[in-house]
């Protein structure tokens, strides 16, 4: 089972809300906890959460990894998003019941590969969470040949917020409007921003904006 660091409720209340912080490559659960302490005032009364990616990195002493990432390419990511599902919706499930949450309460956070976590789990999840934020990622698609079962597995439909930097040599910055795209063409509602002078990263914008919708989407 995954696990990582947890936040209570800034409220010191029961949670009402879960927030799910899915990190990169190569980072682990304590490189974005601290978004906690910035959201916290907008959602006092969610828990957050940031589990560690499942697999050591491949390529380096530290750090995790949701899958391998070598080649970096649309094979590789769509087998490794599969791969690393069960484990990431398991845990979901586990920490909602711990809490005492409906699925509905859930929000999911993910940065680059943690964002392709978390659309790839999110629109499969068997209650819609609340929403999902996704910075400085990729909507992952299956190879031609299997959309029909890639379109008949996306089981819910959630409020997405998708944001990335204009200087991303990562993750290029047309991985934006092509996740609008494919998510749209599947029902999906979402919105987007491009961050002027952003490379791959966060920045106070993209923590505003996403603050503001974790706030509009759990109220």
């Amino acid at each position: 089972m995954l696990d990582g660091p947890r936040v209570s409720p800034r409220s010191g209340k029961p949670a009402t809300s879960l927030v799910v912080l899915l990190h990169g490559y190569g980072a682990d659960g304590r490189d974005l906890i601290d978004l906690a302490d910035y959201w916290g005032p907008l959602v006092p009364d969610a828990a957050f959460v940031s589990p560690h990616a499942p697999e050591p990195l491949a390529i380096g002493p530290v750090g995790r990894q949701w899958f391998g990432y070598v080649e970096r390419d649309d094979r590789e990511r769509w087998i490794g998003v599969q791969a690393a599902h069960p484990a990431l919706d398991a845990f979901l499930d586990a920490e909602l019941a711990r809490l005492g949450l409906p699925g509905s309460r859930l929000a999911l956070v993910g940065f680059s590969q943690g964002t392709m976590m978390a659309l790839h789990t999110g629109l499969r999840r068997k209650v819609a969470p609340a929403g999902i934020v996704g910075f400085s990622g990729i909507h992952v698609l299956a190879p031609e040949r299997a959309m029909a079962e890639f379109d008949a597995q996306i089981t819910s439909r959630p409020p997405v917020l998708l944001i990335h930097g204009d200087l991303d040599q990562v993750v290029p910055p047309v991985a934006l409007p092509r996740a609008v795209e494919s998510l749209q063409a599947r029902g999906i509602t979402v919105r987007a921003h491009l961050s002027n002078g952003l490379a791959h990263g966060i920045d106070r914008t993209g923590l505003t904006l996403a603050g503001n919708f974790l706030g509009e989407i759990l109220a």
